[in-house]
């Protein structure tokens, strides 16, 4: 519905006042506004009256405790070590976090104090990032690619006491700056050996038993004074467009929009998972420890690599067999290049898919667009490890059309979702039964969209209201303002629009629009991603052009990863070398085609250009020059987030020479106007 210069997708009723005169059993503590930037702050909570929002807020410590109870022998976690698969039930893992907790209070660990993980994906990290939040700290995680001044800026911001890191690797990052770190107290390291000793460093086994002696009475005061609408944990923004900014989540979104998307999704109890992306990233937490926590699920973690080599996300897929896999749309993608690859080395998809099952329905998946299907969706890919997954959710940046159809058109339809680290999780998701392609589903019950000053469209800026809006930004009152409205609404700076059934659509990010100088706004992922399903070959495409009079692209190849450094290889993709083949060219490296500008290749992505900018709804919108770059981005390179989104004012910054050359003749025509109407000024006042 419209009101005003809103669209309003809402659920629920009226907020009940909780915060300022709460009573004492729903252990909320006061808070008089909506938001905070202080760590020790408290938020007033947005409990509704009935319906979904209307559940009793519960700690981060009570869920755990909860699934203690409940799911008590059944692993929560699965990591193989010495090539066999070592489990840890949900009644250990509960234990080993209160161990940890009590641990970082034998350190010295304060209220409200960060607690940083640098590292890859371990039942370790799991246990130390509840532990500190049991303990009273604030758990915050570090990427693992992250810079030693990246480091020092988190550890300081959040004012850690200890830092978990995962090996010597990590270590030798914090040691060049410990120094520098005032509130640094100690340091633990939860893989290999410790090739130094030094004072205030311990191995994980030692770390763990630290703490024995304190009495569980002095750790369960901790647990009791801590509030739902207090600080929980700590998620950093990549700081591409400025500073990381230190999201605060409370106890109380993440436990409650865990349950409500659970139960809204579709999740089972004990469904299987597979962790692989970073877990200093929002998405990896939400589905990695928060929804399986409340589901009694198990959790396997993949090699350290998995992310960079998908042989190796595979073998873990293949061996673990998951029921739900999150991707963000470049693993998608992977996994539909080996899909289509093996198809080209078989007249049928037999030996990937299972044949009892048949071809895919055009049919039956309308239906389910529509909401009139019925029945299982899905058939057998063991060759992925992916035959009993029935749910494949999407999310982290836009996921291309042709991917998403391509997945349809196999029956095996991917889950979009949205969310984002202020949402404490996924805001919107799609349902089997019922969903759009293209669009990342309807809102979560208990959660609220609107859409800000829509357009003719109906596009406009995505806000949204519920009980999982983040706190505020550590210390940043003035993002902090930006982000809230009047009202406690969060302003998303993505741009979307709804439609008559309640489905959200993502068209663009506010900050991501290309302004030319003419003054177009021009939201350039359905343009890239337009071109990329043209021509197969191409990896990446990044839209430039703000401020300047046309559109231009940057354009990477599909490449293979070096498996020494884990970095963008020269040799081209099988699948690209095929694509090669079939327009006459003989090359097989990147360098190759970049050379000799082989006339094929460019022609080929020429003809895809013009096919592009012919659907350009303006002159505006299309691409009047391209160029390939020598190397794909990726995430050592800096071009990628650890989602794998582009870093687009990274990549702007590094390859500023090669874009100031698409406006060169721009720039020189600019040069001569000036100096004419200088010259011109000066001739005036030479006559007057």
């Amino acid at each position: 519905m419209q009101v005003g210069l809103w669209t309003v997708a809402a659920r629920g009723k009226t907020h009940l006042d909780l915060g300022k005169d709460c009573p004492k059993e729903l252990n909320v503590a006061p808070a008089e506004n909506f938001w905070t930037t202080m760590r020790h702050g408290a938020v007033r909570l947005r409990v509704e009256e009935t319906g979904p929002a209307s559940e009793p807020p519960v700690t981060a410590h009570q869920r755990l405790w909860d699934s203690a109870q409940r799911f008590g022998n059944h692993p929560a976690m699965a990591v193989k070590r010495d090539g066999q698969w070592r489990t840890t039930t949900y009644l250990q893992y509960y234990q080993a976090c209160r161990a940890a907790a009590k641990s970082f209070l034998k350190l010295g660990l304060d209220r409200f104090h960060g607690v940083g993980i640098l590292g890859c994906n371990s039942p370790e990290w799991f246990i130390g990032h509840i532990g500190a939040i049991i303990a009273g700290g604030i758990p915050v995680g570090i990427y693992p690619t992250s810079s030693v001044d990246a480091c020092q800026y988190v550890a300081n911001n959040s004012e850690a006491n200890i830092l978990v890191v995962e090996d010597d690797y990590q270590l030798k990052k914090i040691l060049q700056v410990k120094d520098q770190l005032p509130h640094l107290r100690a340091i633990v390291q939860y893989n290999d050996d410790l090739k130094e000793k030094r004072p205030n460093l311990y191995t994980w086994v030692e770390f763990m038993q630290l703490g024995s002696e304190i009495p569980d009475s002095e750790l369960d005061d901790i647990i009791a004074s801590q509030k739902v609408n207090q600080c929980c944990t700590l998620i950093y923004t990549s700081g591409t467009t400025g500073a990381p900014k230190g999201t605060m989540l409370s106890h109380d979104g993440i436990t409650w929009l865990s349950k409500m998307f659970s139960r809204y999704s579709g999740l089972r109890e004990r469904e299987i998972h597979v962790s692989y992306l970073p877990l200093s990233h929002l998405a990896a937490q939400f589905f990695d420890i928060w929804l399986p926590m409340y589901l009694g699920g198990t959790i396997y973690f993949a090699n350290k690599d998995a992310l960079k080599s998908q042989e190796s996300l595979f073998d873990t897929l293949k061996e673990v067999r998951p029921t739900v896999f999150f991707g963000v749309p470049r693993t998608w993608e992977k996994i539909q290049g080996v899909l289509v690859e093996m198809e080209s080395k078989s007249s049928s998809m037999q030996r990937s898919i299972n044949p009892s099952a048949g071809y895919p329905s055009s049919a039956t998946n309308l239906k389910h667009m529509n909401g009139t299907g019925s029945g299982s969706l899905g058939f057998s890919m063991a060759d992925l490890g992916l035959d009993r997954c029935v749910l494949r959710y999407t999310g982290g940046a836009i996921t291309p059309k042709d991917t998403l159809e391509y997945f349809m058109g196999l029956n095996l339809p991917l889950i979009e979702i949205y969310g984002m680290s202020e949402s404490s999780g996924n805001h919107t998701v799609s349902l089997t039964r019922n969903y759009r392609i293209t669009s990342c589903g309807t809102t979560v019950p208990g959660c609220k969209t609107r859409i800000h000053m829509p357009d003719e469209d109906g596009n406009g800026e995505i806000c949204i209201g519920g009980r999982h809006v983040f706190m505020g930004y550590l210390n940043m009152v003035e993002k902090t303002k930006e982000a809230f409205n009047e009202e406690g609404w969060l302003h998303t700076g993505d741009i979307g629009k709804l439609d008559q059934d309640g489905f959200l659509y993502i068209t663009g990010r506010i900050k991501e629009l290309v302004i030319t100088s003419g003054g177009k706004n021009i939201a350039p992922i359905p343009i890239e991603n337009d071109l990329k399903k043209e021509v197969p070959i191409i990896s990446n495409a990044m839209l430039v052009g703000d401020k300047r009079k046309f559109l231009s692209m940057l354009i990477t190849l599909k490449c293979t990863t070096d498996q020494d450094t884990l970095m963008p290889g020269d040799n081209l993709t099988p699948d690209a070398i095929r694509f090669c083949q079939q327009l006459g060219s003989r090359a097989t490296r990147v360098s190759e085609v970049v050379k000799s500008k082989d006339p094929a290749i460019y022609k080929a992505i020429q003809e895809g250009m013009d096919r592009v900018n012919k659907r350009a709804v303006s002159n505006a919108h299309r691409v009047q020059k391209w160029t390939i770059l020598e190397r794909d981005f990726s995430v050592d390179g800096g071009e990628l987030g650890p989602t794998m989104k582009m870093k687009r004012s990274v990549i702007l910054k590094k390859y500023d020479k090669i874009i100031d050359e698409f406006y060169k003749v721009e720039n020189s025509l600019q040069g001569k106007t000036q100096r004419s109407l200088a010259e011109k000024n000066e001739d005036f006042k030479s006559k007057l």
